[in-house]
């Protein structure tokens, strides 16, 4: 077990004062078996009006912060701290029935999982299918702990990883052709890879601890992390993250989840303004461990 803190800074920093509309905040994780929150503070500055908390339709925490008037910076502080239990299922313990691929899921599961099995983003030359074929073999079953790896491995391999300063996700035939993108991108391309071998796979946001920066300071030297789940019959939503190649919860801080990336975004908001009104924006994230 291991104690996290996360310490999350968003500054925007605006020509001349602007009115803001409501601002979204997801940075609080829900307790569960492998995680327990501690404590959770949000600190914003210019005081706001009002901060009122909500669980969206996947259950997820949400801040919904209303400004007091206009200013010309905005800024958002939250901590977390945590108690992490590390779950890495090398062998997944999965049902018998499932454990080879292609598998059925339960008929009393199957309408609460139909719409993370969906595809949404447009494949009209199989492109994406294509290539999540080659993981399962000319003979169209396998092992299904050993395509789903393998399918994650890929994607760590065989992918350049490369932060991104436009907003937004890449399309999974976008990240096919480029061949890199963000953490967004690969989890995304993941989910609709597993999809289109009739997995149910969701997004998940929240923050990955790397060790080398314990205790830095550095502003910029972190960001949120992004990955994606996959529902196996007796295992439960089982982690992947596709830009480390990791299997399991192992570093990993789960704050939220998804249907779809642009369903869990960790600050959204707007201002009543020009667009050349907006003078910069700087982000901050220190993921640290306590003695």
């Amino acid at each position: 077990m291991t104690v996290y803190s996360v310490r999350h800074i968003t500054h925007y920093t605006y020509k001349r004062p602007v009115e803001f509309g409501q601002h979204r905040v997801l940075f609080r994780p829900r307790d569960s078996f492998d995680q327990r929150l501690l404590d959770a503070t949000m600190v914003i500055v210019p005081q706001p009006a009002q901060v009122r908390w909500i669980h969206d339709v996947f259950g997820n925490c949400i801040a919904l912060v209303d400004m007091a008037g206009p200013s010309d910076h905005l800024r958002f502080e939250t901590n977390i701290r945590l108690d992490h239990t590390p779950e890495v299922p090398i062998h997944f313990e999965m049902d018998s029935e499932a454990l080879t691929y292609p598998f059925s899921y339960d008929e009393e599961e199957l309408p609460d999982l139909r719409c993370t099995i969906a595809r949404y983003y447009d494949d009209p030359d199989g492109v994406v299918a294509h290539w999540a074929q080659q993981f399962v073999g000319a003979g169209g079953a396998g092992q299904t702990g050993h395509i789903l790896m393998t399918l994650c491995f890929s994607i760590r391999q065989s992918f350049a990883y490369a932060r991104r300063v436009e907003r937004g996700t890449q399309t999974p035939i976008q990240t096919l052709q480029r061949r890199q993108g963000t953490c967004r991108d690969f989890a995304l391309l993941m989910i609709e890879a597993a999809r289109s071998l009739g997995f149910a796979a969701r997004f998940v946001t929240g923050y990955i601890y790397v060790p080398d920066r314990d205790g830095s300071q550095t502003l910029g030297g972190g960001s949120t992390h992004a990955w994606c789940q996959v529902y196996l019959p007796g295992a439960g939503w089982v982690e992947f993250d596709p830009t480390n190649g990791i299997v399991g919860n192992k570093d990993l801080i789960r704050v939220g989840v998804a249907r779809d990336p642009r369903q869990a975004i960790p600050l959204w908001g707007s201002y009543d303004g020009e667009a050349e009104d907006f003078g910069d924006m700087a982000v901050q994230v220190n993921v640290t461990t306590e003695p």
